[in-house]
């Protein structure tokens, strides 16, 4: 049973917020969707809520709270907006000194303050894990193929590597092949790095017929679990075929799988591992 009457789902852009609206409402779990303005998808129009402006902080808090939410998530895709540019309600200005402080350090320091934000309002900050829990990725293979001993190494180097990148706050990915570290993710994610990926010498990396390299996504160390854990889906297996390597790997219990049946089995018609790592 949920630990909260009622659930506001902050909704940014992407699978995800869909996901969790339509489990709420399947369940009969009461919640309300904070739709951002542009940026969410258009079929959570059909689920009860309202839509904000990014700067519109006082008015989601206070529909929130008439709405009955006790808790709120933050799920989804928003790019950092134009800080100069945001139309800002009275709540937002206050709070905009904290948010450009923390937005110089990274985008968890960013979310923390939305986040504390929200706390300071009286509301519980959950993460989309405690909503739906099947979400979360398991440990081992997912599907017919498993990493071998050569795709193992790569993959400890690639949870190492991603850890030094997540301590400074930069991103949650990185491709290493054969013990070569090919890319790290930063503002651009995960999509526009394996586009990169594709784009670099053969010798370097694996071709279809091939495969050689894997990507590898966990959650920063000094992330709050609750906000943006890493996701993968079937758009991520599309893009680690064309970029030529043979799986992905993210943190057992730390990333969150969209359409996991799914993505087993185009994981599987194309050869490439799916694995769940233990840090």
């Amino acid at each position: 049973m949920a630990a909260w009457a009622k659930l506001g789902v902050i909704a940014g852009g992407g699978e995800l917020p869909v996901r969790i609206a339509e489990h709420c409402a399947s369940t009969g779990a009461p919640y309300y969707v904070a739709r951002i303005l542009g940026v969410t998808d258009a079929v959570l129009s059909s689920h009860p809520g309202g839509d904000f402006g990014l700067g519109e902080m006082g008015a989601r808090f206070k529909a929130l709270r008439e709405a009955g939410c006790d808790a709120v998530t933050f799920v989804g895709m928003v790019k950092r907006p134009d800080f100069k540019s945001l139309k800002l309600d009275g709540r937002a200005a206050l709070m905009m000194p904290r948010v450009l402080a923390a937005a110089r350090k990274g985008d968890d320091a960013l979310l923390r303050v939305l986040g504390d934000e929200h706390e300071r309002e009286g509301f519980r900050l959950v993460g989309a894990d405690e909503v739906l829990a099947a979400l979360l990725a398991p440990s081992g293979a997912f599907g017919a193929v498993s990493p071998d001993a050569d795709q193992r190494a790569d993959i400890a180097k690639g949870a190492d590597v991603a850890a030094a990148l997540g301590s400074w706050d930069v991103g949650q990915g990185c491709v290493v092949c054969d013990g070569l570290v090919l890319a790290l993710e930063a503002q651009e994610g995960t999509d526009a790095m394996l586009a990169r990926v594709a784009e670099l010498p053969v010798e370097i990396r694996g071709v279809d017929g091939a495969r050689r390299g894997v990507l590898v996504k966990r959650p920063k160390p000094i992330q709050d679990r609750r906000i943006d854990l890493p996701t993968i889906g079937l758009p991520t297996v599309e893009a680690v075929a064309r970029a030529g390597l043979a799986g992905i790997a993210v943190e057992a219990g730390g990333a969150l799988v969209m359409q996991r049946e799914a993505l087993i089995r185009r994981a599987d018609e194309l050869g490439l591992f799916v694995y769940g790592f233990t840090p």
